[in-house]
């Protein structure tokens, strides 16, 4: 009995080292920045966690469509929607000053889509119109939310689409995640435990094609590494400020594991740059973690 109650504090020793100089690095990276900076890494087959502010809520900004999205395709599963559905464009729904690819192919408007080429927009190309199509189709931002606490997602909070975010700077914070809560529920929907195996392949698949965001979690690691992402981003206000520089993954190693990992950059007075340095960083470090 001693013996393995050494060898497992000799293991515990190991991972608590080896976490320090994760540690060390990721705050080498983010020290002296005029930011908030949320960490959390999840590896999904052994279990290793290391978080970093992970237990802060910070605006969720387009990061939120990932849940959104997971929502619309409960109902998917359920029979209340369907992806071949066609859901009309029209003036009303393709609202200008807003970023929307959708807007862009569509620009007059007057025809119909499929619900799926909608749901594609929104995550792997962060339409904001598509966003707010959804959770009008949903009955609002309220069932996303059921949808979420029911599945024993913590830490999460959406109380207001896209829409209402342009109009008013500070309604963004309303809509939040902590880090852990993030990690958390990328492992649930990658271990089928959000929605059926179809649609959670499905949404995996769109989420792999995300084009948004090339300079943050993606930019370091080797090329055509399988990263299911979601980005976010606000943009700065008139003060200089960026509420959220954000994004959400599930990487895939070499050796055919995985790890989540959340980044959120909050409240800083850092250049656009800057800040998806710092997550683009951070990823790099965590990836060299990972493939010692």
């Amino acid at each position: 009995m001693k013996k393995i109650s050494l060898f497992f504090l000799l293991i515990s020793a190991f991972i608590f080292a080896q976490q320090s100089v994760l540690d060390q690095k990721i705050n080498s990276i983010i020290k002296d920045k005029k930011a908030t900076v949320g960490v959390s890494v999840l590896g999904f087959e052994n279990g290793f966690k290391y978080s970093k502010n992970a237990d802060k809520k910070l605006p969720m900004q387009s990061v939120f469509k990932f849940h959104i999205v997971a929502a619309v395709l409960d109902f998917v599963d359920k029979g209340k929607l369907s992806l071949d559905q066609k859901i009309a464009l029209n003036k009303s729904n393709l609202l200008e000053n807003t970023w929307s690819p959708l807007r862009d192919k569509y620009p007059n408007g007057g025809v119909e889509v499929p619900l799926s080429e909608i749901l594609e927009m929104t995550v792997a190309r962060s339409d904001n119109n598509g966003c707010d199509i959804m959770l009008n189709l949903l009955g609002g931002t309220q069932t996303v939310q059921k949808f979420m606490d029911s599945k024993g997602v913590k830490g999460f909070q959406i109380k207001y689409n896209e829409e209402a975010m342009h109009k008013d700077w500070n309604v963004q914070y309303e809509n939040y995640s902590t880090m852990n809560s993030a990690t958390d529920v990328l492992k649930k929907f990658y271990d089928g435990k959000l929605l059926s195996k179809k649609s959670t392949d499905y949404l995996m698949k769109v989420m792999l094609s995300t084009s948004t965001g090339l300079n943050k979690l993606i930019e370091q690691l080797p090329k055509n590494t399988p990263a299911a992402r979601k980005t976010g981003a606000s943009g700065k206000n008139d003060a200089g400020l960026t509420g959220a520089e954000n994004e959400i993954a599930i990487i895939t190693l070499p050796n055919g594991k995985h790890y989540a990992i959340a980044v959120f950059v909050s409240n800083s007075m850092e250049t656009d740059a800057v800040n998806c340095k710092m997550i683009s960083d951070i990823s790099k470090t965590v990836w060299d973690y990972f493939n010692k």
